[in-house]
């Protein structure tokens, strides 16, 4: 039985419009509520089980529903062969949850999502996330952690990340400590605290203006990471602030980050080698 059964969208006309050519699945009932992921795909999906999964994380710190957030990044990718969702988690306005509970979901969705590989049409040793402020946080968990969730042998790792305004640091003292049950809760899952050897290849996208989650952080991240040996490359815009990428924010900036995205992923060998173009302000 296939698990991408259509169900009527979620939210209100601007989320029904963009998820209207998704097929939508349960993938976790909580104590809260469910928990759904939208899937765009080609209608060939069934066609092979090499595709690669980009799992789409939502900004918004743990605190609004933006699942509609990636919708134009999903259709882009699926029209390129590749199997996308635009994930749900759960959030305190919704589900009066903190970073933790977010945590969670993600990781069960990337399980999830590789035990029904074959209803997917994916290779379970191709998955990608692809993470908004703090769902770049909840990316950087499911790859960092040394803990991470794991089901019949089945764990939560993805095979690469992308990081847009990315939150790497929650430590006290930093602007998004107090999401979090104490102090050193907030040290102990700040992905500034995680940094190992042998974690996946990661790409960065920021803007040089970011006044919520700035730039240096990301930089330091960078340098901690190269020093551990591991693939990471930031790129930074000028001129940008913490949406750039967002299509309804700057259509440039969203189609440079789009291409971006598909350079990097190339490169990792996760998708089909379209035509370059440039794409980029700063290459670190």
């Amino acid at each position: 039985m296939s698990i991408l059964i259509n169900t009527p969208a979620i939210g209100q006309t601007r989320d029904r419009e963009l998820l209207k050519d998704s097929s939508t699945f349960l993938y976790k009932e909580t104590e809260q509520g469910p928990l759904h992921a939208h899937v765009f795909s080609q209608e060939n999906h069934h066609q092979g089980q090499d595709k690669t999964l980009i799992i789409f994380l939502h900004g918004g710190f743990w605190d609004m529903p933006a699942s509609t957030q990636f919708a134009t990044q999903c259709m882009h990718f699926a029209a390129r062969n590749c199997v996308c969702i635009a994930a749900e988690y759960r959030i305190q306005s919704r589900h009066q949850t903190g970073p933790v509970e977010a945590i969670e979901d993600a990781q069960s969705l990337i399980i999830s999502a590789k035990k029904n590989h074959h209803l997917l049409g994916i290779n379970p040793n191709k998955i990608v996330l692809v993470g908004a402020a703090g769902g770049a946080f909840l990316a950087l968990h499911a790859a960092m952690a040394k803990d991470v969730m794991k089901e019949d042998e089945i764990d939560a790792r993805p095979h690469a990340l992308v990081l847009l305004s990315a939150l790497v640091d929650t430590t006290p003292g930093t602007d998004f400590a107090s999401r979090f049950s104490s102090p050193t809760a907030a040290k102990s899952l700040s992905p500034s605290k995680m940094i190992r050897r042998k974690l996946p290849p990661m790409l960065f996208l920021h803007g040089k203006n970011d006044p919520i989650t700035p730039l240096a952080p990301v930089i330091s991240f960078r340098r901690w990471m190269k020093w551990k040996g591991n693939r990471i490359e930031v790129i930074d815009y000028d001129g940008a602030e913490h949406r750039f990428f967002n299509f309804n924010f700057s259509h440039r900036h969203h189609d440079l980050t789009l291409q971006a995205i598909e350079n990097f992923l190339q490169a990792q060998k996760l998708m089909p080698d379209y035509e370059s173009h440039d794409y980029c302000c700063h290459r670190k």
